[in-house]
């Protein structure tokens, strides 16, 4: 699958926000009081995490089903995920009357895989790892003649995964910088497009977990490889790059410097977000704003964070408040 040209992706993205309409929450880009003053900078928080669903995905998830020929969408999808790309399929699924199944790997937490079903969506397990799992899900699709909606390695899902961006935008035009937490790297290609198209200048900082950096360390390396990535607070961000995965050369092109934090600092993040800025959210989330407070390169008073999603499982919150 052959990536689009950045100037396509923007269209596309523009398209999909207009696409989207009805079928998405408008979220809103709020001050940070005690960010700013943190970061010594205007810090806004763009609330992914009152999405439906509780997380951005269900933009890409949403938008690759009403790009779905009816034809097709009546066989029913399939998709891989370890959690929130599963959780607005199955979202969007039931909204628009097709038939979900997802594959998550092993370890997807049971309140994930729960939180799927619980939409109307099959669950299967398989494998360890979210590129095995994606593999055995394709695998899976095309013996059964159904569509397979990937979680970052379809422009469709890009496209609509970037109308975070339009919406950043219009709300704050003056951004100069945007903390964007990376996974496969679909929410960060589809706003760092079509922001830059409209923001020429606009700095974009893919922030990731150091136990796992997969795609920060394929960009490192020119190339795919495979990445040994450990347990993190991160669980959404975490596991490999899919081989051929379209959204690598837009990291390459689009992302102007990536910081990695440890889990120290996203724990940390994770309880200041909780108790100072009053807000439940996810480890990739807290990676962002993390990662805004540990780069020392900050351009520009004003830097937005996109909070990703808030669907922080109640194991992990037991453990964040048990350790502080």
């Amino acid at each position: 699958m052959a990536a689009a040209s950045t100037a396509a992706l923007a269209a596309a993205v523009a398209a999909a926000a207009v696409k989207l309409r009805g079928h998405v929450t408008v979220t809103p880009t709020v001050p940070s009081t005690w960010l700013s003053a943190a970061a010594g900078c205007e810090v806004r928080l763009k609330l992914e995490n009152v999405q439906r669903t509780g997380s951005f995905k269900v933009r890409g998830a949403t938008h690759s089903l009403l790009c779905l020929p009816a034809a097709v969408r009546k066989h029913g999808v399939v998709a891989a995920s370890s959690g929130n790309h599963g959780l607005g399929l199955a979202a969007a699924g039931q909204q628009l009357g097709v038939a979900v199944t997802v594959f998550v790997p092993e370890t997807t937490p049971p309140a994930k895989r729960a939180a799927i079903a619980a939409q109307g969506a099959e669950v299967r397990v398989h494998g360890d790892d979210c590129v095995v799992t994606e593999q055995f899900a394709r695998e899976f699709a095309a013996s059964r003649g159904q569509a397979y909606v990937s979680p970052y390695n379809d422009l469709d899902v890009v496209a609509g995964q970037g109308t975070v961006g339009v919406e950043l935008l219009a709300d704050w035009p003056e951004v100069d910088t945007v903390y964007v937490a990376l996974g496969g790297g679909g929410l960060v290609s589809g706003l760092a497009a079509y922001a830059k198209m409209h923001r020429p200048g606009l700095d974009v900082v893919a922030c990731s977990p150091v136990a796992s950096p997969a795609m920060a360390e394929c960009v490192r390396a020119g190339a795919i490889i495979d990445v040994p990535c450990g347990t993190t607070w991160s669980d959404s961000t975490a596991g490999g790059v899919e081989p051929g995965a379209i959204t690598f050369p837009w990291v390459r092109e689009l992302v102007d410097r990536y910081v990695d934090v440890d889990e120290a600092a996203i724990e940390a993040a994770l309880l200041a977000m909780l108790t100072q800025q009053h807000l439940l959210v996810e480890g990739a989330a807290a990676v962002a704003v993390a990662a805004l407070l540990a780069d020392r390169k900050r351009r520009g008073q004003r830097a937005a964070v996109i909070v990703c999603g808030g669907n922080l499982p109640l194991d992990l919150l037991r453990r964040l408040l048990a350790r502080n």
